[in-house]
């Protein structure tokens, strides 16, 4: 099985609240240092500063948001793969339940009348009985060829 969607999703709620953090950090510097009582060039030197390490903050958390944005299209491709793998196993699992059934119908009609003319399984219903599934969600089910798939 690949991507853990449950996993991924929880990631992205945890950069968007990392990203809320952030900002919420950065409104509280800002507001912090404006609450001060001080004046003088050295304290709008200060406040220039933390304006500006505050805009970087802000940008993180945007950062953050973009990321978790990123990773719920991710989520959203995954689950979408998962779905595309899930049927073929599910038509495959059909195809191979049926060739089956149907050689081993012809095995079941050769030995009850060993003495009538010989029927032989049709090839492609052989290819398909013969088939080794894949492990359960693997991506290789995405590039199976078999006969009526």
């Amino acid at each position: 099985m690949y991507g853990d969607t449950e996993v991924i999703r929880r990631r992205i709620d945890q950069l968007r609240e990392q990203g809320v953090e952030i900002r919420a950090l950065a409104d509280q510097l800002v507001a912090r240092t404006e609450a001060l009582q001080w004046s003088g060039r050295a304290a709008t030197a200060m406040r220039e500063r933390v304006a500006e390490r505050a805009a970087h903050l802000r940008s993180a958390a945007d950062r953050h948001e973009g990321a978790a944005d990123l990773l719920a299209r991710h989520a959203q491709d995954v689950d979408v793969v998962k779905e595309e793998i899930a049927a073929v196993e599910q038509r495959v699992a059909g195809l191979v339940a049926d060739a089956r059934s149907r050689v081993a119908a012809i095995v079941a009609e050769n030995e009850t009348n060993p003495a009538g003319p010989r029927v032989t399984p049709d090839p492609d219903d052989e290819v398909v009985a013969g088939f080794v599934p894949l492990a359960p969600g693997h991506k290789g089910w995405l590039s199976v060829e078999l006969p009526g798939l």
